[in-house]
């Protein structure tokens, strides 16, 4: 059980402890899924953030989907820093949930799911637009797109510090062939 107090007033207490939950996956991602780990009867607000690969063109190709790979012993240390992070930004978030893609992502589909729940609807929503800003620059998950042409480049995060930027990174793509 714990409570929430700000500026020595008493807001909230919940009866559950905090869950944090990260997941990597191949397999198609369910948004249900994502919404019932954070779901409480404590909490008035679920904000939910979803990230799909979108059709674009780049230089004259067309993007068909997206690779992603991860450095997964790393991730779960990662995402707990940012769950740290956010419940000293917001105190009342209750429970966080991301699931992120591995492998293949075909355009329309569903590359990341998160959640957010909190007493109410403001902490939670500042807390999914700092949670999806921070994954990208802290979280390491990389992608790559790949072109109707079979090609495929990199992606450079302009989010991230420790990544390359546009001027370090080579322009050439990758032939899939």
């Amino acid at each position: 059980m714990w409570s929430v107090t700000v500026f020595g007033v008493f807001i909230a207490q919940m009866s559950e402890d905090p869950r944090e939950v990260i997941r990597l996956s191949r397999d198609w991602l369910s948004v249900q899924e994502v919404v019932d780990s954070v779901s409480s009867s404590s909490c008035g607000a679920i904000s939910v953030f979803i990230g799909t690969t979108r059709e674009d063109q780049v230089d004259g190709r067309k993007v068909v989907g997206l690779e992603y790979e991860a450095y997964e012993s790393m991730v779960q240390s990662e995402f707990s820093k940012l769950c740290d992070d956010i419940r000293a930004r917001w105190p009342s978030v209750t429970h966080v949930c991301v699931h992120h893609r591995l492998g293949w992502v075909k355009v329309g589909e569903a590359s990341v799911v998160m959640a957010i729940s909190s007493p109410h609807r403001h902490d939670g929503q500042l807390a999914i637009q700092h949670c999806i800003s921070q994954l990208k620059a802290t979280v390491p998950i990389w992608k790559k797109e790949v072109y109707d042409t079979q090609e495929a480049s990199w992606k450079v995060n302009s989010e991230c510090s420790w990544s390359p930027g546009p001027d370090e990174t080579s322009s050439e793509s990758q032939n899939l062939k």
